[in-house]
């Protein structure tokens, strides 16, 4: 049988070399690995880049397309690339020369694009025959004094031309601007850092070696993203910082605006890095079609030129914030996972903050080392010819005689090397001279120079000689780049207050909490009872047991932190919504699931924490008259089991608190109908352990009924409601100022058909009044039903009470028109 195939020769086998084919595999996988990842996908420690950003901003600086010259089109300096220096496609090249000029992927752009190079909303950059570019300021930077052998070339992909293996990089760009790539079994992923931030904790690693990553972080705050928004939380921070890795919650910047009145719009204003923002929007309409966010009414994008607008109007009653949460748990909050990983000789390594600058600064020293290296030495060239000059000058008539009398030029250098002992350089410059050099002022000018280059050589000598003046030199550097290039962080940094909880989706709404003498307590809503005319008997607000009747009712915010006071003199804190909601019929929930206290022991006032943001106080008044007010910054701790608010007598309880400023005046109200009005500064400040001083004589068993804190401009009345319904409005303007301590001023007259007074309240004419009778039911009714009459009156109907029945609460909701 015939064939073409010609037989081997020994020659060919001895070429056959037997492996194992998963030896093999796995070798060549090992060397494609080790290929992406050295020269494609990780960046150097050294300058931040990866061979491709290097060789365009390389090739752009060899094109003389520098920040002063004009823009050049991309696709000449994408052709000139690639031709020289990176032959793996013009795409991936004009790729990323489209991201170092996007002002929101890089934090400070090293290319300065003109054109259309993309945008936000993943809109693409036009093709490369229409845009144009240059180097950005910044960039030259990073390849000032190439020239001058401060770092090593090689061999271009076809041995034509030498490329440089890193650039001189005269700031940390690795941090500066950040990295992300994807090689062969891992990933980087560094964020972007304020340059003044990273220079400043440059300078600490210089000046102080041994520097912990605390110390780092006075000066690094944390990543600054070209987009603004927030890091949430410092720890996660840290944690990247300390070990490389750490994953950041990063949280757009937003704002709740009042539109139309009485309606609300989110505006978002800034993204977290990386975030497609028309995907954004897209996604977010998705669900608000799908009813997983309700309440949203229109949704646009109203972003330009000037930044970034996403508005978020919501319908009319909707919950502001629980869409906000709902915004945030899906959508305006992402997670950036941090791996510094980079390449150091060579080699990946995870590096930690200080790591990466320590090597940053071997490296800029190496630089530094090798410039100065070469200026020294163009510096005594220069100095050896000048020296040949100025002894050239001090000999000029000889000098001019020997070279016109020397047949030629070569004759002539010879003749001047023998007679004045030039070196070769130096004979050769004197026969270049022109004859306008030997003038007296070319002379002077000449030993100026000669001492300046001195000057300059004993420069570069002590920096050469001397580490710390090598470093000396790094900072100055670095510290003129700050100054030139350094701007305001953009991200800002916010305290982690956890990531979005059951608590941020119940709505805020005003409730009706009614706690009973048995410390039953729930919560209702304030919607639910609507106002009605005085004289009415209300609703049932809760099902009391027979032996069991209602202590007090109080208006609340499910998301307002309460203080709540008891007749034992002691202070609680909770969240509003942590008591029960229940129906009006419901008898509540055990306080003692809910607050620790003792037996006996009832709420008796309450105070929002909002109202404790400054140099306010606690003043409170108890059962025998005592006031007392302390410092509200003396509360801001308080104890699951409650701290002390007031030390009481044995039988005296504490009535009732307000929060004061010092300069107001104390209404007191005995359950007999006497009133004082006196100055609060009569009261000094105390602590909480103190039982306080004497408010009001009382005669015969009258006790205190309440407290009210008013000011001299105040037009509000003196609401007064006594314990069978009655009530009347006098305006506190009526209520002239006395010393404390004294018996004070008939208020109203109490006898058998009003009973005695129950509470006092300070009201304008819009408010709403909810009173609580003891068998639970619950009345709303506007303050000004209650027509205003002068003191010592008997006043009208508030309440229908029942017989047996009384009043136990009276509580003011204000600004009542939108509630209604």
């Amino acid at each position: 049988m015939s064939s073409d195939v010609p037989e081997p020769t020994d020659v060919d086998a001895a070429r056959v070399e037997h492996v194992r084919i998963e030896d093999e595999m796995e070798q060549s996988y090992i060397d494609y690995a080790m290929s992406v990842i050295a020269g494609r996908a990780l960046p150097d420690v050294r300058d931040g880049l990866k061979p491709v950003h290097r060789r365009i901003l390389y090739a752009m600086g060899e094109m003389g397309v520098t920040s002063g010259s004009s823009h050049r089109k991309s696709s000449s300096i994408v052709g000139e690339t690639m031709g020289d220096y990176h032959p793996h496609g013009d795409q991936a090249i004009y790729d990323t020369l489209v991201r170092m000029a996007q002002e929101f992927s890089m934090r400070y752009p090293l290319v300065d694009g003109q054109g259309n190079f993309g945008s936000m909303d993943g809109d693409p950059p036009a093709a490369m025959r229409y845009t144009e570019a240059r180097m950005a300021a910044i960039a030259e930077e990073l390849l000032e004094d190439i020239e001058k052998d401060t770092v090593d070339f090689q061999s271009n992909y076809d041995d034509r031309l030498q490329e440089p293996g890193v650039l001189p990089a005269a700031f940390p760009n690795l941090l500066v601007n950040g990295s992300s790539g994807i090689a062969v079994g891992m990933s980087t992923n560094i964020p972007p850092h304020n340059l003044g931030e990273i220079v400043d904790a440059t300078v600490e690693v210089i000046e102080n070696p041994d520097c912990t990553v605390e110390d780092l972080m006075e000066h690094v705050k944390g990543p600054d993203f070209p987009t603004g928004a927030n890091i949430v939380g410092r720890d996660a921070i840290y944690s990247a910082y300390a070990t490389g890795r750490g994953r950041l919650r990063v949280r757009a910047e937003f704002e709740v605006e009042e539109y139309d009145n009485d309606r609300e719009r989110i505006v978002v204003t800034e993204l977290p890095y990386q975030t497609n923002k028309a995907r954004l929007v897209e996604r977010i309409a998705d669900d608000v079609n799908e009813g997983k966010i309700e309440g949203i009414s229109d949704l646009r994008d109203e972003s330009d030129r000037d930044g970034v607008r996403v508005v978020v109007e919501l319908k009319r009653g909707a919950n502001t914030e629980v869409v906000k949460n709902q915004l945030l748990e899906h959508h305006l909050e992402r997670t950036f996972g941090v791996i510094n990983l980079a390449l150091v000789d060579g080699q990946p390594r995870v590096l930690s903050l200080k790591e990466t600058l320590e090597e940053y600064v071997a490296h800029r020293r190496e630089v530094i080392r090798r410039r100065s290296e070469y200026d020294l030495a163009e510096a005594e060239d220069r100095a050896h010819i000048l020296d040949g000059r100025l002894k050239a000058l001090e000999n000029v008539e000889d000098v001019v005689d020997l070279i016109r009398d020397s047949e030629d030029r070569d004759a002539a250098k010879t003749r001047l090397r023998e007679a004045f002992d030039f070196s070769e350089a130096q004979a050769n410059h004197i026969v270049r001279m022109q004859l306008g050099s030997l003038t007296s002022m070319e002379a002077a000018e000449i030993e100026s120079e000669y001492e300046d280059v001195q000057a300059e050589i004993e420069r570069l000598e002590r920096i050469l000689g001397s580490e710390e003046e090598l470093l000396g030199v790094i900072k100055e550097e670095l510290l003129d780049l700050k100054e030139e290039y350094g701007d305001e962080r953009r991200t800002s940094i916010v305290e982690d207050e956890g990531t979005v909880t059951h608590e941020d989706l119940i709505p805020e709404e005003d409730v009706v909490v009614v706690t009973t003498e048995d410390d039953y307590v729930k919560r209702m809503p304030l919607a639910q009872f609507e106002a009605q005319g005085r004289g009415g008997k209300g609703i049932i607000g809760a099902d009391v047991k027979e032996d069991d009747r209602v202590a007090t009712a109080f208006r609340a915010n499910t998301h307002d932190y309460l203080l709540c006071f008891t007749n034992h003199g002691q202070v609680y804190r909770l969240k509003a919504y942590e008591i029960p909601e229940m129906g009006r019929t419901a008898r509540g929930k055990s306080a003692v699931n809910i607050l620790d206290l003792d037996p006996g022991e009832d709420i008796t006032a309450i105070v929002d924490t909002d109202a404790l943001d400054g140099d306010e106080y606690v003043t409170m008044v108890t059962r025998n008259g005592y006031v007392k007010r302390t410092a509200g910054e003396e509360f801001e701790n308080i104890l699951s089991t409650g701290i002390i608010a007031a030390s009481l007598e044995d039988g005296d309880e504490l009535v009732d608190v307000e929060v004061t400023d010092g300069t107001r005046d104390l209404v007191i109200a005995t359950e007999q109908g006497m009133t004082i009005r006196f100055d609060e500064s009569e009261v000094r400040p105390m602590g909480r352990n103190a039982r306080g001083v004497n408010g009001i004589k009382l005669e015969g068993d009258d006790a205190v009924a309440g407290l009210v804190a008013t000011d001299e401009g105040d037009d509000r009345a003196l609401l007064t409601v006594t314990h069978n319904g009655y009530a009347k409005r006098t305006l506190l303007s009526e209520y002239r100022t006395q010393s404390r301590y004294g018996k004070g001023l008939i208020d109203i007259k109490t006898n058998e058909r009003n009973g005695p007074v129950t509470a006092v309240k300070a009201v304008t004419e819009d408010d709403h009044l909810v009173v609580m009778s003891e068998r639970g039911q619950i009345m709303r009714t506007r303050a000004g039903e209650i027509s205003t009459v002068g003191r010592n009156t008997m006043g009208v109907t508030l309440m229908d009470v029942e017989s047996g029945d009384a009043v136990a609460s009276v509580d003011v909701v204000p600004d009542t028109s939108d509630d209604a």
